[in-house]
C-alpha cells in the first residue's frame, strides 16, 4: 500500500493527527522507503498531498532529523513555492536538520533570507532558529550572528522578544555589546508592557 493512502487527506481527515502518526511510524521504522516517497510528491498535482508530505517529513524531522538530512536540496528548492504550506513547511524541516547538516544549510542561507523577509510569521522564526543554530557553531557562528543582529533589526515588534530570547544562548563577549544596543534601541518601540518585561529580562541576563 503506498504512503499516500494513509496522509491526512487521503483519509478524508482535517485535522494532523494521521499525519502525526505516520511521521511517528516512520521514525519507530527507519522506513527510508516511504520517506523517499514522501520527498516525491512534494511535487504531487495534489496541493492536498504536497501539504500533507511536507508535514510528515517535518515532523520526522522534528523527532529523528538524520532521517531527512539527505533531502536539504529538496527543501531549499520548496522555499520559493506558491504553495505557502510548502515554504514554510520547508523551512521547518530546514530548521530541525540544522545541527545535523550544518554546511548544507550554511550554503542555502541566501534564499532562507531572502524568503524569511516575505515570507509567513512561521517562516521567518524558524529562519531565526535556523541562524541561532549555525551561530551555536564556532565555524560559523562570525558570519551567522551579524545576519542574527539584522533579523533582530527588522523583524516586527511582535516577534522580537521571541527572536532576543532565542538569540541570547549566542551572545558572547565579541558581540555582546551589539545585541545589547539593537535592543535597547527597539524597546520604546515595543507596545504591550508585556514585550518589553521579555526583552529586558533578556538584556539583564546578559
Amino acid at each position: 500500500m503506498t504512503i499516500l493512502n494513509r496522509l491526512a487527506s487521503a483519509l478524508n481527515r482535517r485535522d494532523e493527527i494521521p499525519n502525526q502518526a505516520l511521521a511517528q511510524e516512520i521514525v519507530r521504522t527507519g522506513d527510508k522507503s516511504a520517506i523517499e516517497e514522501l520527498v516525491k510528491n512534494l511535487s504531487n498535482k495534489d496541493k492536498n498531498i504536497q501539504s500533507d508530505c511536507i508535514k510528515v517529513l517535518y515532523e520526522i524531522g522534528e523527532r529523528k532529523p538524520d532521517l531527512i538530512t539527505s533531502y536539504h536540496k529538496e527543501f531549499g528548492k520548496l522555499l520559493e513555492s506558491n504553495n505557502n504550506r510548502l515554504a514554510w513547511g520547508a523551512m521547518t524541516a530546514l530548521d530541525a536538520i540544522t545541527l545535523d547538516e550544518p554546511k548544507a544549510v550554511r550554503g542555502l542561507l541566501p534564499g532562507i533570507l531572502a524568503i524569511a523577509d516575505k515570507g509567513s510569521v512561521i517562516t521567518r522564526d524558524h529562519a531565526v532558529g535556523i541562524l541561532v543554530k549555525l551561530a551555536s557553531l564556532k565555524q560559523y557562528s562570525q558570519h551567522c550572528f551579524p545576519l542574527l543582529l539584522e533579523q533582530l533589526k527588522t523583524c516586527p515588534p511582535n516577534q522580537l522578544p521571541m527572536y532576543a530570547e532565542m538569540s541570547a544562548s549566542v551572545v558572547n563577549e565579541q558581540n555582546q555589546k551589539a545585541f545589547h544596543k539593537i535592543l535597547t534601541q527597539r524597546l520604546p518601540g515595543l507596545a504591550k508592557e508585556s514585550q518589553k518585561k521579555r526583552v529586558r529580562r533578556v538584556l539583564k541576563r546578559l
